[in-house]
């Protein structure tokens, strides 16, 4: 079984990103606001969308959200925290489904791709698969943001070492540099109990994407540095491509 498959069905993945909250979710939201601009009630597909943080900050703000995700047990949370949120389907909805896959033809306004939700195969095509299947779910002229790790930074401020306590589990995690990957052990330990799982993303660069986005059919308007909206660099945090699909 690929890494994410487990990790991502797996309880624990809350526990280590616990940090990422929902006003770190509305900051890309005034971010994609800012650059893009959206219609109101504008339809956005959220590949990659987890448990719907992003998902469901888009759907408050008045658009028609549909989030997609390989994870059963990351679907159904986010399906309750929406219906717990007093969301309703015709606002936000959740498939489950591997991105990879043309899962929907030039039907949305928008696409987004946040947090890193990307780069975790061994083989690039199916990046480029990934890409092509985000573009083709586009109307012609549609806009798309994706949110990945910046290499640069990462190579030069990885923490290799870092420990914490999420209520009752101990969590440590251990990051590495494998070639083109970086890769984290995580071990989570509670009542003598450990469990362990391994992350491994490609440390993809801005050349790179921008290939994939060419052979997509995607232009790139804004390349940013951070959600608040500055320039890309290599000292930048993040790195973050605004663009739109060819007519």
């Amino acid at each position: 079984m690929p890494w994410y498959e487990d990790w991502f069905n797996s309880d624990g993945y809350e526990l280590v990103y616990d940090q990422r909250d929902l006003s770190e979710a509305e900051r890309i939201a005034d971010l994609i606001e800012a650059h893009v601009s959206p219609e109101p009630g504008a339809e956005i597909l959220d590949v990659g969308t987890g448990r719907g943080r992003h998902a469901r900050v888009l759907a408050r703000r008045g658009f028609r959200v549909t989030g997609l995700d390989l994870a059963e047990k990351a679907i159904a949370t986010a399906r309750e925290r929406s219906k717990n949120e007093g969301l309703s389907t015709e606002q936000i909805t959740f498939v489950q489904g591997d991105m990879r896959l043309p899962h929907f033809q030039e039907r949305f306004d928008g696409v987004v791709n946040l947090f890193t939700s990307f780069g975790f195969f061994e083989d690039d095509a199916d990046h480029q698969q990934t890409i092509t299947a985000m573009a083709a779910a586009l109307k012609p002229g549609g806009w798309f943001v994706q949110d990945f790790l910046n290499a640069p930074f990462v190579r030069a401020h990885l923490v290799q070492e870092s420990e914490k306590e999420s209520g009752s589990v101990h969590v440590r995690q251990e990051r590495w540099i494998d070639g083109e990957y970086v890769k984290k052990r995580i071990t989570l330990t509670t009542n003598g109990q450990t469990h362990m799982f391994v992350e491994s993303v490609h440390l993809l660069g801005k050349d790179d994407f921008k290939r994939m986005y060419a052979s997509a059919g995607l232009t790139v308007t804004h390349c940013l540095g951070d959600y608040d909206g500055s320039p890309h660099s290599d000292q930048s945090p993040r790195l973050i491509f605004v663009a739109r699909k060819q007519r």
